[in-house]
């Protein structure tokens, strides 16, 4: 259903909010920028927005790699970009903001921050310069000149951010302690949003979209509240400076606040969607939001009860791009389902680039499609372990039409995804399984659980390839003990409940992942108490930010102690007791010996690699890869015997210990296994180029 926003035509309700994926290069959303949001403006979204956010000005430190609005050599990479997401009938605005204090003054040019109040964000930790009357005069001067920018760069709107960066820090009475014309009443700290509107609109003209995102409660003591954010709602609404509001609720300072107002994996599905319905009763222009709306059906329950007029489906695009392509052919369950693993967000907020913990083409669109062709040549594939590694190689095989065998040694598939779904919250990991067994079913492929494969029976398949997945189990042996301790158990035996636990238990986490941390849940759910030790100087360094919180929240007040920076080094059996000894990398002389009912280690996985090795001397290429062909994704052609068949590739933890998304990388890498002209068709298509 279209949707018209002043002058312009939306041909459908959804759309991908403004979010940082980190693919700039130099400040400029070039080529990589560019492909990316190409492949969602070919998946059929009405529009898609770009940025999360840019700045407009140099002392807003680029903390997530924004775009850099200030610079008048942004706007040829802005037209480029534009042009080609035009080309595919979409549209495109981009959101401009000044980070405030949501930065650190160790970025870009070593400016220090700014804000409305003197206190630090706890994310960023830095303490901002109070903003002066001349950096307000000249802010409010950037933002129109960058917005100015963007429309000479074709762009359809643009968006303000006011949501904790340096609007939403005046508008707030938490954060705005100005005692000036800018500071105290809801009139005064909305002033400065106002100033910026209206040199915009001034720039720009009316014929420009200009919309703002913002938080209209902050659902904290002495914060805005629904009733003054239902008055700013209505301000901004009759001002004639916005075509419409993207409401958000709640507040983006820490951690754990952040999760609450754009919820992970394990918390309640589009939140927030009522109080953006309370909004558009009240207002005359057009409502936006996004907040965990990952599935198409509550996306069609807040349209079809007009809770909003556009919905945002930015997290479920990372997860699949065709979203809306696959609605209108009538094929929802092919969309690949966004788990809410917030693998994406972990990672822009630890400065990294954005990359979907079970897509491996999303920010590689320049390298591999997220549509398959077919291969021209037809080969016998198998492939040993059905966890997420062997599944995303079995799928990729199938969609390219080959002849698709898979050994599993479990009656179920899934390997170490089905541990880490044993925590309720966690239960949608599940669905990266889920969906690749579906597709598998489409293409016939087919499975052989319960079977330990061993080199017969895979010869027997005579297979063209052969594709080693067959994960590992966890590591026993510590570097200093150089063998498998005999006294302990890891953090699988809690997740599984093969071990029943004492009172006074160890975890010892060197991997610093998930689970780690979840068997540490799991213990303390069943009674235990937990000393949860760690050699690093963090605790759980895997597990970032967003995804740490539930740990954290599910563990206070509870029966557990951190330990941090010290060093198992080894377990003895001492009486009815394990003794530890404890050192730390810190110190060389700090060493004791602490007593516990049991220890379970987290340390890793070591690969099931004797079927590889076992099958090496009879394959083509000996098991070894080109790398320089494996980066690029294409095919494999060392040959090390011309008298073998197949040639033989491992993949995921069978290879080494890491996690979900490299494992599924590494499937794509290894396994799409297309020609050249394939390669390159994609390429110029993800450019939106043709072959000459």
């Amino acid at each position: 259903q279209s949707f018209q926003l002043k002058h312009l035509l939306l041909k459908n309700r959804i759309i991908t909010t403004s979010h940082e994926p980190a693919y700039n290069e130099d400040g400029f959303p070039k080529d990589r920028y560019i492909a990316y949001h190409l492949e969602r403006a070919k998946g059929g979204i009405a529009m898609t927005m770009t940025a999360g956010s840019a700045v407009v000005s140099k002392d807003s430190p680029p903390s997530f790699d924004n775009i850099h609005a200030y610079k008048d050599e942004v706007v040829p990479w802005i037209k480029k970009l534009t042009d080609t997401i035009h080309d595919q009938d979409c549209k495109i605005m981009i959101q401009l903001t000044h980070l405030g204090r949501r930065t650190s003054w160790s970025k870009g040019d070593w400016l220090p921050s700014l804000s409305s109040g003197k206190h630090r964000e706890p994310a960023h930790k830095a303490f901002p310069k109070v903003i002066e009357s001349w950096d307000i005069e000249r802010i409010i001067k950037e933002y129109g000149d960058a917005a100015e920018r963007m429309k000479q760069g074709g762009m359809d709107g643009v968006e303000l951010e006011g949501q904790g960066h340096l609007i939403g820090q005046f508008l707030s009475p938490l954060t705005n302690e100005l005692n000036t014309e800018y500071g105290g009443s809801l009139e005064n700290r909305l002033r400065f949003t106002i100033d910026v509107l209206s040199d915009i609109r001034k720039k720009v003209g009316q014929e420009f979209i200009v919309g703002i995102r913002c938080v209209f409660d902050e659902v904290e003591e002495g914060g805005i509240n629904k009733s003054e954010g239902l008055k700013i709602a209505k301000i901004l609404s009759d001002s004639g400076l916005v075509d419409y509001l993207n409401v958000n609720k709640g507040r983006i300072h820490t951690d754990p606040i952040l999760t609450k107002h754009i919820p992970i994996q394990g918390m309640k599905s589009a939140p927030h969607l009522d109080f953006a319905g309370e909004i558009k009763k009240k207002i005359n222009i057009p409502i936006f939001h996004a907040s965990k709306i990952s599935d198409v059906a509550t996306a069609r329950y807040a349209i079809s009860n007009g809770l909003v007029d556009m919905v945002g489906m930015t997290r479920g695009h990372l997860a699949d791009p065709h979203i809306v392509s696959k609605i209108k052919e009538k094929r929802e369950e092919d969309i690949r389902p966004c788990v809410g693993a917030t693998y994406c967000l972990d990672r822009i907020y630890q400065g990294e680039e954005a990359l979907c913990i079970h897509n491996a083409a999303t920010g590689r669109e320049l390298k591999f499609p997220n549509i398959i062709s077919p291969s021209s040549i037809k080969k016998k594939i198998v492939v040993v372990g059905a966890g997420p590694a062997g599944l995303e190689a079995a799928r990729i095989a199938g969609e390219r039409g080959h002849e698709v065998v898979v050994f599993e040694a479990a009656p179920d598939p899934g390997g170490q995804i089905r541990l880490c779904a044993k925590s309720e919250r966690r239960k949608d990991m599940l669905g990266i399984i889920d969906w690749r067994m579906q597709q598998c079913s489409k293409k016939n492929v087919k499975f052989n659980f319960n079977v330990v494969a061993e080199n017969q029976d895979v010869l027997d398949e005579k297979p063209n390839t052969i594709i080693i997945a067959t994960g590992g189990m966890p590591n026993l042996e510590l570097f200093e003990t150089k063998e498998d301790l005999e006294n302990v158990y890891t953090s699988w035996d809690i997740l599984s409940g093969d071990v029943k636990l004492s009172d006074n238990i160890l975890i010892y986490d060197e991997a610093g992942d998930h689970t780690g941390m979840q068997s540490a849940e799991f213990a303390i759910k069943e009674g235990a108490t937990v000393e949860f030790m760690t050699p690093d100087r963090l605790i759980s360094s895997e597990i970032m930010g967003m995804n740490l919180t539930p740990y954290l929240k599910n563990l206070q007040n509870k029966k557990i102690t951190y330990s941090i920076a010290k060093r198992l080094l080894d377990v003895s059996i001492k009486g009815n007791k394990l003794n530890a000894v404890i050192g730390s990398d810190y110190d060389e002389n700090f060493k004791y010996n602490s007593s516990y009912d049991q220890v379970f280690l987290n340390y890793g996985i070591k690969p099931l690699d004797d079927l590889y090795f076992s099958l090496v001397p009879y394959s083509k290429n000996k098991g070894e890869i080109d790398y320089n062909k494996f980066i690029n994704g294409e095919e494999q052609d060392i040959i090390k015997s011309d008298n073998n068949k197949f040639n033989l590739f491992r993949i995921g933890d069978a290879v080494s210990s890491r996690n979900i998304h490299a494992a599924i990388y590494d499937a794509c890498l290894l396994y799409t296994s297309p020609s050249p002209r394939d390669v390159e068709e994609w390429r110029l298509a993800a450019c939106g180029c043709k072959k000459k």
